[in-house]
């Protein structure tokens, strides 16, 4: 078992043996304990993985209260996302070497004073700074949060505990929706950030009282700013073309220019982390094939997931003209069994291992997804569900069992890098899926969107009328006019719903395939060779 050091922020220098029992915490009264660590460090999460969908409700609310464009408004997501993707790494590398604890304590009051000056914004500039600022903290809370558990939870509790945590992300990120309906309805849009307050304030209290500092003795003690530099310039790069891409499209030079930088830039930091002392990645991370293979998942897991949901929002509101709050509530079955299966999927886990779980995650993923390929204008709320919850009930084994794979492979010193990884890659991912979805959406949208307009007997349009309508479809919006008579609306109508459906079952199908692909991936993964190296630290 691995030697390591604890250093809790009331007694620096302490040091505990590694095997001490981590079911208590002895002396301490609360302080360390496993289980209210993982409700502390749950508190914070929720607000990071919540923000990232309760927003999307308040935007047009936003934009009409701020005379803000379509581009701005786009921004308040996307700079928030960028912030995030690009500083994982670092923020995890920055729990390893400082301490979990603090970062994540540093990590909440960031966030929550960035989300109250949100809400006293009175402009979109401040908007998206602000929005940058809660990225860059919730980075800070993320990775931290996660090698809290693996130091505090022993190897047969930690699948329990990261199912625990991935229900919280996974409900937070689908109650997102609902709750921001809710309060812009009723309240308003600042009141989708003002609620982060009183919550950060609670996940600070907490912390403090009840979070122990751990640091592994062997933890790195400089930093690899050149690295630093390198990765986030690659990652900014990666991320800013997958956002970009929908509106340079994918053959514009812009769009390929910015990749191929953030290869080179990857190439580069590689070399570079082969020469300095002490690197902010070892790649020897990487030499295990397990934790390669989580990683992959998580990415293949996201495209699937993130991207195929992107469509199923547009098809709930659009296609089906269900309100903002109606169309969240639609996706309850997929939140419920990801609330309930987590957790199961964390003792499954611990006892059969990993291999199985996710391969047979990806199974249902791939299964739901090409269900999600069938839908229709006219269909009803109990096969929707039907679809919904089986994509739940996939997704759950996955995003515990990738998390354990990838964090457990790790040598505890590294398990905030580990933490940055996991996150990295969900984020890389989602981006990666919505971008490349959406691009297999727009085409086939353009190339049957003619042909059902002239097979309906309307009117040809001209060039810039066409790139109109398809952009409208794209989104399940009918390209009508109040000049139309009624008959003409209901044909668009027919017309748009149809082409976005034949687009949404062509992007769903790949999502699809890119399932199926993870399912092989997921038979490369075992459980974690440094699990046990958390177990107990920090408990006197």
């Amino acid at each position: 078992m691995t030697s390591q050091t604890t250093i809790d922020a009331t007694g620096p220098g302490d040091r505990t043996p590694p095997d001490t029992p981590s079911d208590a915490a002895p002396g301490r009264g609360l302080r360390g304990h496993p289980w209210l660590t993982l409700f502390t460090v749950a508190v914070g999460v929720m607000m990071v993985a919540l923000d990232g969908t309760i927003v999307a409700i308040a935007n047009p609310v936003i934009a009409r209260d701020l005379g803000a464009s379509f581009a701005e408004v786009q921004w308040i997501t996307n700079a928030y996302f960028l912030a995030l993707a690009v500083s994982l790494i670092t923020a995890g590398k920055l729990g390893d070497r400082f301490g979990h604890r603090q970062t994540f304590l540093i990590g909440v009051v960031g966030f929550a004073a960035a989300s109250g000056a949100i809400g006293l914004s009175d402009s979109i500039a401040s908007v998206i700074v602000f929005r940058v600022l809660q990225g860059l903290f919730g980075a800070l809370l993320m990775p931290a949060a996660l090698g809290l558990l693996r130091a505090t939870f022993p190897a047969e509790k930690l699948n329990m505990a990261i199912g625990i945590w991935g229900m919280v992300i996974g409900a937070s990120t689908a109650g997102g929706p609902i709750l921001g309906g809710v309060l812009v309805e009723h309240v308003s849009w600042q009141s989708v950030f003002y609620i982060n307050v009183p919550v950060g304030v609670i996940a600070l209290a907490l912390g403090v009282w009840i979070l122990l500092d751990h640091r592994a003795e062997n933890r790195p003690h400089s930093f690899d700013v050149p690295g630093i530099g390198l990765l986030s310039g690659a990652m900014f790069c990666l991320v800013w073309a997958l956002i970009k891409a929908p509106e340079w499209g994918w053959g514009d030079l812009k769009t390929w220019g910015f990749i191929a930088v953030s290869v080179v830039l990857f190439v580069v930091f590689a070399f570079w982390e082969k020469k300095v002392k002490e690197p902010l990645i070892p790649l020897a991370m990487f030499r295990s094939v397990p934790l390669s293979a989580g990683v992959v998942l998580m990415v293949l897991m996201a495209i699937s997931f993130m991207g195929g949901l992107f469509f199923v929002t547009f098809y709930l509101q659009n296609v089906h003209g269900l309100s903002p709050v109606d169309a969240g509530l639609h996706l309850l079955p997929l939140t419920g069994m990801m609330i309930v299966g987590s957790p199961l999927a964390g003792v499954v886990i611990t006892k059969a291992g990993p291999r199985i779980p996710l391969a047979g995650g990806m199974a249902f993923t791939a299964l739901a997804m090409f269900g999600v390929s069938t839908l229709q204008k006219d269909t009803g709320s109990a096969v929707m569900s039907l679809w919904f919850a089986l994509l739940g009930l996939g997704l759950a084994p996955v995003m515990v069992g990738a998390t354990e794979v990838i964090v457990g492979n790790a040598p505890l010193e590294l398990s905030g890098v580990a933490g940055g990884l996991q996150q990295s890659a969900m984020q890389v991912g989602g981006s990666l899926g919505t971008a490349v979805l959406g691009a297999v959406m727009a085409s086939k949208v353009d190339s049957d969107l003619a042909d059902n307009w002239a097979d309906a007997g309307l009117q040809p349009l001209t060039p810039e009328q066409a790139a109109q309508a398809a952009e409208a479809v794209q989104v399940g919006v009918a390209p009508v006019s109040e000049q139309m008579p009624p008959d003409m609306v209901a044909t668009v109508t027919d017309v748009a719903h149809d082409t976005f459906l034949s687009g949404m079952s062509m992007a769903s199908l790949v999502a699809t395939g890119v399932a199926v692909v993870a399912v092989g991936v997921a038979f490369l993964a075992k459980r974690g060779e440094n699990a046990e190296a958390g177990a107990g630290v920090g408990h006197i």
